[in-house]
Order: C-alpha cells, then structure tokens, then sequence
C-alpha cells in the first residue's frame, strides 16, 4: 500500500498472522495506560484450563513484564477451580479476591486503583471463535462487554 491508495473499507482487526498464533494460553492485550482509556476491555485471555494455580502465573508473569507489579487479580468464583486467597509469582505475593459475577473477565491490579480488565475465553472454546472474539475484546473503541462478545461467538452458525 502506498501513501496515495485510498484506506480499506473494513478495518482489520489484528493481523492475519495472529490467528494463527493463538491458542489456549494466550493472552492478547492492548494496554493502554492511560486514564482516557475507552474500550470496556483492556484485553483478552485464553486459558488452558480452570486451574487457577496453573494458569495464572504465567499470564501474571506477561502482565508484569509490561505493566510493572501485579498487586491483585480478581476472578469470577463460579468459573474456576479452587481459588486461593494468594499465590506467589516470581518473588511477589499477589492477592486473589473471587466474587460470583458470572462475567466473564478477570480483574488486574497494579498500584493501589489502576485496573486493567480482560475477557476470558473459556478453555474449550473452538480456536476460530476464540480468536474471533478475543480480536474484538481488544478493538480501541469496543464497547461490548465480555459476556456479549463471547456469545455471539460461540453462537454462530
């Protein structure tokens, strides 16, 4: 594309290539840092499982690599296995609250009040709609809510 060729019609997304990169265990983020942020959602996880002493660290340890310290994560209790008051990750404690919110995301703290949220994809998602709806979660101006956007996912035809 040159600088006279006219824009495309329909913005992409993601490129084409990350489709097929992602898969269970991938975390897709846009973290935008600032107070003006306007997507409902700063990302998206795909867990490989409910087992949140397997699946958490790794995302807590991405998380940090770009956010800085991860002080709390807050999870939704009816969609995990056995969630612990706190897990060590690395060399810091990280608290773990649980409510039954049934919403499909999981809150991340940094600092005392800076919250990042991310919509996550359900283990045994097909990979077509869980990369369909996780490049939507992270669209700049997306205004569905997690739930929303999975469900027209995993609903199509």
């Amino acid at each position: 594309m040159t600088d006279a060729d006219p824009p495309s019609p329909l913005p992409r997304l993601l490129p084409d290539e990350i489709h097929h990169a992602v898969g269970p265990g991938t975390a897709l983020l846009r973290l935008e840092t600032t107070g003006a942020r306007q997507s409902l959602l700063d990302g998206a996880w795909w867990p490989r499982s409910r087992d949140v002493e397997r699946e958490l660290p790794p995302l807590i340890t991405a998380l940090t690599e770009h956010l800085g310290p991860v002080t709390r994560v807050g999870l939704d209790a009816s969609a995990w296995n056995g969630i612990p008051p706190r897990l060590v990750v690395g060399d810091r404690v990280v608290h773990l609250d649980s409510f039954p919110v049934g919403d499909d995301t999981v809150l991340i703290t940094r600092g005392d009040n800076d919250h990042f949220s991310l919509m996550v994809v359900p283990p045994a998602t097909a990979p077509e709609a869980a990369r369909t709806a996780m490049a939507r979660a992270v669209h700049a101006d997306n205004a569905a809510q997690a739930t929303a956007l999975l469900l027209a996912e995993l609903h199509r035809p």
